[in-house]
């Protein structure tokens, strides 16, 4: 394990674009220490006066931290916890909104700091001691500013095979390319991503080779797949052979669960203890960080709510400064509010009392899981796919009822909120007809397209597999022209949000609609 390594940090600068090594500290910020200085009258910053600001107090009520979790009845222990943030200190609550609204530290309340440091400590055990905290956001801040760091024009980002759409938004305008790497029900494959490396001069004479990697290893965007401890292990050395940054994108990091059992148990039961929770957890790729060239997003959008738009980077000092010198001209600060209201419910609970609402709200999303598992395996005859002979079929597949015709396969997810499923096309009528029409392009495309939009009209939405296909150029824009699978599409199905009701009437229609399918 990299904790077992000698700790040292390598010199990374090179890695910094030539955007991120023009930067400098922003001289208005700079002086803002200065201001906390005993004695100091200062005349110097434009900050408005707290007394002119029109909020007195906010008072918030909250669940106990160990309250367990029900979508329609949670078993609140009492009553709620109730407590205020005040304009101005006071002995029992230092956290205040004269500070908390003012312009502040671009990297984040103090407080919130100091509680990052140490829940990271705690929980992710990092290989070398030096790491630091930045609050951001939200991860999509986060992963705009990583790019803005690291990526010049024409770099390729090493991704998944499929990869979150909007990840992809803030490198495409910039003129950069994914590399795309594939997976496995574990994720990202090491043997794969170590091939892309070492071939990358052949099959790309024109290109540099990638120094970046982007992945989401819990909960896969949208493939569902959790990565063990052994493959970050592997992919970690990969990258330190070949030089390449790790970007950590881990917002579902406390949704892992353990494997799907047809017609099991979905009742949430009395959670286990947090010292249990986390001794559950697999390690984050900082415990095998040893040169820190591992850049972690951390969030609260999927432990609290995704509106309070806050989070935090885990970096090696010269990331971290380099991103707050870009924080400091472009976002100034997270929200004052945020902050605020965050850190002080965590404060409340403690860290063992925010491990014991992850426990529960992991339980919640299982319960989940296991419901929309429940519900394909109810619409449609399911047959785990060792159990037969068809070409890439991992996990479960799912056959017409009563037939003998494969639909989809998909591996149920071991965390995250989401469900990948890998539809046959081929064994559409319709797709055989597009296949032979000269004038279509891309059968493969077309078909998902013509089956997404019947979907529609019978009111059931999912996502189509095409949004998460990585960008590689408009010269591998088909799926014949970036070798992907002939006949095969891809549904992204979530069951974060829908009732049991509701994910059995989705997968009743979704099964009307693939019979109708099938006749067209």
């Amino acid at each position: 394990m990299g904790s077992v390594q000698e700790s040292s940090i390598s010199d990374l600068s090179h890695h910094l674009n030539a955007h991120s090594r023009a930067r400098h500290e922003s001289p208005l910020k700079a002086i803002i220490k200065y201001m906390a200085v005993d004695g100091m009258i200062s005349v110097a910053g434009g900050l408005p006066h707290s007394s002119l600001f029109p909020f007195e107090t906010v008072s918030v009520n909250t669940y106990p931290a160990s309250t367990i979790l029900n979508a329609e009845n949670p078993k609140v222990p009492g009553d709620l916890d109730t407590w205020t943030i005040a304009k101005h200190p006071t002995s029992e609550q230092p956290l205040n909104l004269a500070t908390s609204l003012q312009y502040g530290d671009g990297r984040g309340e103090a407080g919130l700091l100091k509680w990052a440091r140490e829940f990271t400590k705690l929980v992710f055990q990092p290989a070398y001691e030096e790491f630091e905290i930045l609050v951001n956001s939200g991860n999509t801040d986060a992963w705009s500013k990583v790019v803005g760091l690291l990526c010049e024009a024409g770099d390729s980002i090493i991704c998944e095979e499929y990869s979150y759409p909007s990840a992809q938004s803030n490198w495409i305008p910039l003129g950069c390319f994914a590399a795309p790497v594939k997976m496995d029900e574990d994720g990202m494959r090491a043997d794969a991503l170590e091939k892309t490396l070492a071939d990358w001069e052949i099959n790309h004479p024109d290109q540099r080779r990638p120094r970046l990697m982007y992945l989401v290893p819990v909960g896969s965007n949208p493939a569902g797949t959790t990565m063990r401890a052994q493959r970050r292990k592997d992919i970690y050395d990969i990258c330190v052979k070949y030089d390449v940054i790790i970007c950590e994108d881990d917002p579902y990091c406390f949704l892992q669960y353990g494997d799907y059992e047809v017609e099991a148990s979905t009742t949430g039961g009395q959670p286990g203890t947090p010292e249990q929770f986390l001794s559950s957890l697999v390690p984050s790729f900082l415990k095998f960080d040893y040169q820190g060239r591992v850049i972690r997003l951390d969030t609260f959008s999927k432990t609290m709510a995704p509106g309070n738009r806050l989070g935090y980077f885990v970096a090696n000092k010269l990331f971290t400064q380099k991103l707050l010198e870009a924080t400091q001209v472009e976002t100034q600060a997270p929200s004052g509010w945020s902050q605020a209201i965050v850190f002080g419910l965590l404060s409340k609970w403690g860290i063992m009392g925010y491990v014991q609402w992850l426990s529960s709200l992991r339980d919640q999303y299982r319960i989940r899981r296991d419901w929309m598992c429940d519900a394909i395996a109810s619409k449609f005859d399911v047959k785990p796919a060792s159990s037969l002979d068809i070409p890439g079929a991992e996990g479960l597949v799912a056959f017409a009822k009563g037939t003998s015709t494969p639909i989809f396969s998909f591996v149920p997810p071991t965390g995250g909120m989401f469900i990948w499923t890998r539809f046959y096309l081929n064994t559409f009528p319709a797709f055989q007809k597009l296949q032979a029409a000269e004038s279509c392009k891309d059968p493969e495309l077309a078909c998902e397209d013509a089956l997404w939009v019947d979907l529609c009209e019978a009111k059931v939405l999912l996502i189509p597999g095409y949004y998460y296909i990585p960008w590689e150029g408009p010269t591998k824009a088909t799926t014949k022209s970036r070798g992907g699978e002939a006949g095969i599409g891809h549904f992204r199905l979530a069951f974060s949000m829908s009732s049991k009701e509701e994910m059995n009437e989705a997968l009743s229609r979704m099964a009307t609609v693939v019979d109708a399918f099938l006749k067209k």
